[in-house]
């Protein structure tokens, strides 16, 4: 076996991406920035019990482990950001009033979350914490996508869905924890003969509307139509009423600025920590969501302050596949010259107006091919000029 091959999954960033992928994030970390999101960088590792704070388990999984040598305690590499930037929010800003972050940095997981996806992502997002308002939804969403617009992702397809409309049915039938969890599991993966099996348990438990209701959630997806079917068929719980105007709500203003909008009411992913409205945002040629987010205004409790809260974060090595990157830009050519004021002086200028001068060492004049330069400076009467190669 070659020692220099890498993990599966796992894989190096070239010259040309990663410069690439380096010029977005800036770009998307600056217009978070003038937003008013602040920058904040947690550490890749951390204590488990901090990492799965609020997230009702569904990193536990994802989450590579190892023994802390000091202290004993079992230590995880983050896979997720969020629950980082919850507990700074809620332990070490410790703010009362609308605390705005970003942040961008890899997370490692044990397993891809798809067949084309790395165990590396490089994410990157911004959280909104101590705003319950729909106002705060929308502020995010918006920043997403602008944040994929500055990506490169022309063609976006924004699907919104509300996790209160399942809740609102269990809630108002009284179902059980644990049936509960069986019935997300199914929707969750689409059984649709294994809902319809738990919905037979439902037989004496609730009545005939909320089971039918329960069946109908698959099929709620697609254009604005599915909000006035699900008025029609659903039961009139309050939290799903408010669910629905509020996607309502949110998807006039958000309508214009993608290229296709539509609703899933059985999008239930993340369901153990999501409290409101979800979104995930699609690109030509992926099959895997570009950008997801949503409301979850109970994890910062774990921390000892309950803030409300709703973000989105998104992999910057996934995004860059879907963008042709330029090619790596060409440099100018100097030749080594010991102690050559002049010169010094004016690779300096060029420098510092974000030119590549690369300097050809002693030795290495038959390599110039290399070092990627197509002009070269020359001294033509005592002024340095630049030539083409």
């Amino acid at each position: 076996m070659r020692n220099w091959l890498l993990p599966e999954y796992i894989e190096d960033i070239l010259p040309a991406e990663a410069l690439a992928i380096e010029a977005t994030r800036r770009r998307v970390l600056d217009r978070m920035l003038v937003h008013g999101y602040q920058l904040v960088e947690p550490p890749m590792l951390e204590y488990v019990e901090s990492l799965l704070s609020g997230s009702g388990g569904d990193l536990d999984l994802r989450m590579f482990k190892v023994v802390d040598q000091l202290s004993g305690r079992m230590m995880a590499l983050r896979a997720d950001m969020t629950p980082q930037a919850a507990r700074i929010d809620a332990h070490l800003l410790n703010r009362n009033g609308v605390t705005r972050l970003c942040y961008a940095g890899s997370v490692l997981h044990t397993v891809p979350s798809g067949l084309t996806r790395t165990r590396e992502p490089l994410q990157i997002g911004a959280e909104l914490y101590g705003h319950v308002g729909l106002e705060s939804d929308l502020e995010i969403q918006q920043l997403m996508l602008q944040s994929l617009s500055i990506a490169g992702i022309t063609q976006i397809h924004l699907d919104l869905g509300h996790v209160a409309v399942f809740r609102g049915l269990v809630k108002g039938a009284g179902i059980s924890n644990e049936l509960e969890t069986q019935l997300f599991c199914a929707l969750q993966s689409k059984d649709i003969s294994g809902l319809r099996d738990l919905c037979d348990q439902l037989d004496k438990i609730t009545d005939k509307k909320v089971r039918h209701a329960l069946m109908l959630l698959p099929e709620l997806y697609g254009d604005k139509k599915i909000l006035e079917d699900a008025r029609k068929l659903l039961p009139d719980f309050p939290e799903i009423q408010t669910a629905l105007n509020e996607l309502e709500s949110v998807a006039s203003e958000l309508s214009p600025l993608v290229d296709t909008l539509s609703f899933d009411l059985a999008d239930l992913r993340g369901y153990q920590y999501h409290t409101g409205m979800v979104f995930a945002a699609y690109a030509k040629g992926c099959p895997n969501a570009v950008a997801l987010g949503g409301r979850y205004d109970e994890i910062g409790k774990a921390f000892g302050r309950s803030r409300p809260a709703t973000g989105f974060s998104m992999d910057l090595r996934e995004l860059s596949g879907l963008v042709k990157p330029a090619p790596y830009p060409k440099g100018v050519l100097a030749s080594y010259k010991k102690s050559d004021k002049s010169l010094d002086k004016e690779i300096e200028r060029l420098r510092s107006e974000g030119q590549i001068v690369v300097i050809n060492l002693p030795g290495h004049q038959n390599d110039q091919d290399a070092l990627g330069c197509d002009r070269q400076l020359v001294m033509d009467q005592g002024v340095w000029k630049i030539e083409k190669i």
